[in-house]
C-alpha cells in the first residue's frame, strides 16, 4: 500500500523533483511516517527510561537533587515534600518561606507522591509525543519561489527524521535527564507548555487557551506566548491581522475571554482548595520580587545580592520587564511565522526568567532540529556550542571551588553564569538571523546581485 510513498520519501533528493511530486494521499503519508518512525522511537524511549531509572536508583540521585543548576527555590523536590508534610498536618503549605509551587500542583502530588519517579519519567516521554506537532506539508507550488533558491526548500526525505531528532534532543539531553532525576517540577511545566503548543498547532482555540492559562498559572512568564498563539490561530482560520476587520476583533475577543476565564477558574479553584489567598504572594509575588537569592544559572541572584536596597524595586522592574519587552517587536516582525515566534519566546523566557534551571533550556533546545534547514545561515554555531559545553562542565567545578574548597568566590561562579547566558543569547539571535535571511532569499533569490551585476552581500539591520 505504501510502496509509492516509500519511494517518494526515501528517494527524493532533488528539490525540483520534490516540487513536482505533490499529489499523494495525506492520510497514507501520515500512517507511513508513523510506521517508519515506530521502531527507532520505541528504542529511544527504552534507552531514555532505562537511563533515568538507573540514575534514580544510584547514589548520584541525591547529589543531582542538590545541584543549583538543576533545581531552584520554585521547583525543588525537597520543597514540594515539605509543602506536602505541612498540608498533611493541616497547616497551610505557604506558612513560612519554603513552598512556592501552586496549589493545584501540590494537590496533584498529594495523590501521586508514591509514584513520583514514574510521573517524572512519563512526563518526559509525553513531552516528546506532544512535540511531534508539525504535520508536514509537501504540496508546494514551484512557481512561488525563485529557481535558484529551490535548494532551500526541505524535501520529504529531510523532514522524515525531524520527529526522531526532536525526541533525541529532548530525551537524551543531559539537562533533561538531570532535571528528571532531580524530580524538578520544571518537567511538568514543560509538559503543560507542550500541550499548549500541540493544541495551538491543531487549531483548537479552547484547549490552547486552557493550557496557556495553566502554564501562566504555574509561572506567569508563559503569558508572552499569548501573541504567537493568537497569530497562529488567526492564520489557520484565514483571518487577516487587520485592526479594521471585525472578524479579527471578534476572534481576538473570544480567545482573550477563553484565556482569562480559564485563568480565573484556576485561581478561584486554588482559593477554594486552601480557603486562603496566601498562595498569590507565595507563588507570584515570589517569582516577581525575587526574595530568595540562592545562586542559579540566571542573571538575577548576584546582581541583587550586591544591590543597595533603595535601588532594588527599580531594577527588579527593569529585569522583569525584560522578559516581556521583546514580545511586541518580535510579534510584529514574525507575524507571518508564529511557530518560530513560539520558539523565540520560550527561549527568551528560559534565559531571562528569575529562577531558571537547565530543564527550561532543554525545552527550547528540543526545537532546534525543527530548524535544521537554517544551519547553512548560522554564523556562530560552533563557538556558541563550545561555550555552552565548557560552561556546563565548569558549573560544578567553580561551585566546588567556591562553596567547599574556599579558593574562589561568587564572582567566579557568576562569571561562568553570565557567559552561559551570553552564549544562549547568541544562539537564539543567530537562529533569528538565519530564519530572516532564509525568508529573504525565498523572496528575492539565493544569489543576490547588485545593479552593476556584482555579487551583493545581505546585511541584517
Amino acid at each position: 500500500k505504501f510502496s509509492h510513498l516509500k519511494s517518494y520519501f526515501e528517494s527524493t533528493d532533488s528539490p525540483e523533483h520534490f516540487l513536482q511530486n505533490t499529489k499523494y494521499n495525506a492520510g497514507d503519508a501520515d500512517v507511513f511516517l508513523s510506521t517508519k518512525m515506530a521502531a527507532p522511537l520505541t528504542l529511544l524511549f527504552i534507552v531514555a527510561i532505562t537511563i533515568r531509572a538507573v540514575l534514580f536508583r544510584s547514589s548520584l540521585a541525591d547529589l543531582i537533587t542538590e545541584r543549583v543548576e538543576v533545581v531552584s527555590p520554585l521547583n525543588a523536590w525537597k520543597r514540594v515534600v515539605e509543602g506536602l508534610a505541612l498540608l498533611d498536618l493541616g497547616v497551610s503549605p505557604y506558612a513560612g518561606d519554603v513552598f512556592h509551587e501552586t496549589p493545584l500542583m501540590i494537590y496533584f502530588f498529594h495523590f501521586v507522591i508514591d509514584y513520583a519517579e514514574i510521573v517524572f519519567m512519563v512526563s518526559a516521554v509525553c513531552i516528546v509525543f506532544l512535540l511531534q506537532f508539525r504535520k508536514q506539508k509537501y504540496a508546494l507550488e514551484g512557481d512561488r519561489y525563485p529557481l535558484d533558491c529551490l535548494e532551500l526548500i526541505r524535501t520529504p526525505r529531510e523532514m522524515l527524521y525531524i520527529p526522531l531528532k526532536v525526541a533525541m534532543f529532548y530525551l537524551l539531553n543531559p539537562f533533561t535527564i538531570l532535571s528528571c532525576v532531580a524530580k524538578s517540577t520544571c518537567g511538568l511545566n514543560n509538559a503543560v507548555i507542550a500541550l499548549f503548543i500541540l493544541s495551538t498547532i491543531k487549531g483548537s482555540a479552547l484547549m490552547s487557551a486552557i493550557f496557556l492559562a495553566l502554564a501562566t498559572y504555574q509561572s506567569i512568564y508563559p503569558l508572552t506566548l499569548f501573541a504567537p498563539a493568537l497569530l497562529y490561530l488567526l492564520q489557520r482560520l484565514y483571518i487577516p491581522v487587520n485592526w479594521r476587520r471585525p472578524s479579527f476583533w471578534l476572534f481576538t475577543t473570544q480567545y482573550v475571554f477563553m484565556y482569562l476565564g480559564s485563568l480565573a477558574v484556576m485561581v478561584c479553584l486554588s482559593f477554594f482548595l486552601l480557603n486562603s489567598w496566601d498562595f498569590l504572594t507565595s507563588v507570584y509575588g515570589f517569582i516577581l520580587s525575587v526574595p530568595d537569592l540562592t545562586p542559579n544559572i540566571g542573571l538575577f541572584w548576584y546582581f541583587f545580592a550586591e544591590m543597595f536596597e533603595h535601588f532594588r524595586l527599580f531594577f527588579i522592574c527593569v529585569f522583569q520587564i525584560n522578559v516581556f519587552f521583546y514580545t511586541i517587536p518580535l510579534s510584529i516582525k514574525l507575524k507571518e511565522h508564529p511557530v518560530f515566534l513560539i520558539f523565540m519566546q520560550i527561549a527568551i523566557i528560559s534565559i531571562f526568567k528569575s529562577y531558571p534551571t537547565v530543564g527550561d533550556i532543554a525545552l527550547y533546545m528540543a526545537f532546534l532540529p525543527a530548524w535544521n534547514h537554517l544551519y547553512r545561515f548560522l554564523r556562530n554555531i560552533f563557538l556558541v556550542s563550545v561555550v555552552l559545553l565548557a560552561c556546563s562542565a565548569l558549573f560544578p567545578v567553580l561551585w566546588h571551588l567556591w562553596i567547599y574548597a574556599g579558593s574562589a568566590n561568587s564572582n567566579f561562579y557568576y562569571a561562568i553564569t553570565l557567559l552561559f547566558n551570553v552564549a544562549q543569547i547568541l544562539l537564539v539571535s543567530d537562529y533569528f538571523y538565519a530564519y530572516l535571511r532564509r525568508e529573504h532569499h525565498l523572496t528575492h533569490g539565493l544569489y543576490l546581485k547588485r545593479k552593476d551585476g556584482s555579487e551583493a552581500t545581505l546585511v541584517l539591520k
